[in-house]
């Protein structure tokens, strides 16, 4: 089985992750589900493979990539860890939790996927279409979010294919679980708020602290000021919408979607990029969503609306 060349996309399945791992064999890039979004994955040994994600992106390369592996060994063989790395990658891998850590020589890492700092962001995965990949090409994957760089992160195939266009080939299954990228931690400092929370975190460590949401120095991806952005304005914090607004609701607040009626945030998280492709591809000019509570997840599911409404 190989991806038909009219519409390069094949449903998960024993064949298809196969030939997705021939693509990552061959210097190519393939977009794949992990449980947080669709990521676009390609071997993060090979420079010029990593320069196609880059290129299909359109992002800057001084904001670095995360690379996936199948466990904690394989992380061990390409970074340092110490006894509260240890802690977390125990208490929460594989899931949506990338840790920081300082790269080992010799790692093999390309030094386009770390911008060149002497740190690699790494995560091990839990969704199934990622763990097959990886066993199937056998090489740690580079695989940022797939969608073009700034624009909102996809949570299906279809976000992939509206935003990166024809020619990338896609392993689709389904719909992602959590909707919103994985937390990134360096030390005790959350440098992205995301699916592990500040109390999950501080449960491990004790103290953790929060990191600038714009640094001078990118050091982790998703650390843009503007980043995960609609096409159309979009206005926060919003009860009542203009006429010329599409709503995102929350809770008792109605709209012409909701993130969740219920007020569930974690259903809000699994559902926010779905809501905004939506939103962004409708006919009203301008967005708003409603207050999301600031607790919990919701602090991720806020750190990314601001950024979307940052222009």
């Amino acid at each position: 089985m190989s991806f038909p060349a009219d519409d390069p996309t094949l449903p998960f399945s024993d064949a298809a992750v196969r030939a997705a791992a021939r693509v990552i064999a061959d210097g190519g890039i393939v977009a794949v589900p992990t449980e947080t979004v669709y990521g676009l994955a390609a071997d993060a040994t090979d420079a010029a493979a990593v320069a196609r994600i880059y290129a299909a992106k359109g992002r800057p390369s001084f904001n670095p990539l995360i690379v996936h592996v199948p466990d904690l060994a394989a992380a061990q063989a390409l970074a340092t860890f110490d006894a509260e790395a240890l802690a977390l990658a125990e208490a929460f891998w594989p899931g949506p939790l990338t840790l920081v850590r300082p790269i080992k020589p010799g790692s093999g890492v390309a030094a386009l996927v770390t911008a060149g700092l002497d740190t690699v962001a790494i995560r091990v995965p839990r969704h199934r279409a990622m763990q097959a990949l990886l066993a199937a090409s056998g090489r740690p994957l580079a695989a940022p979010s797939a969608n073009a760089s700034g624009g909102i992160s996809p949570t299906r195939a279809a976000h992939v294919r509206a935003s990166l266009g024809p020619a990338i080939p896609i392993l689709d299954d389904g719909a992602t679980e959590a909707g919103l990228e994985s937390t990134i931690v360096a030390g005790r400092t959350i440098l992205r708020p995301g699916p592990v929370t500040a109390a999950m975190l501080a449960a491990v460590l004790g103290d953790v602290e929060q990191g600038p949401e714009a640094p001078a120095i990118v050091t982790a991806p998703g650390q843009l000021a503007s980043h995960y952005a609609p096409r159309k304005a979009l206005r926060l914090v919003v009860t009542a919408a203009e006429p010329d607004e599409w709503l995102i609701g929350f809770g008792a607040v109605a709209g012409q979607d909701t993130l969740s009626a219920s007020g569930d945030p974690v259903e809000a998280a699994a559902r926010l990029f779905d809501a905004l492709h939506r939103a962004d591809a409708s006919d009203r000019p301008r967005l708003a969503v409603a207050p999301i509570p600031n607790e919990g997840i919701g602090e991720a599911i806020n750190d990314r609306l601001r950024r979307a409404a940052t222009r």
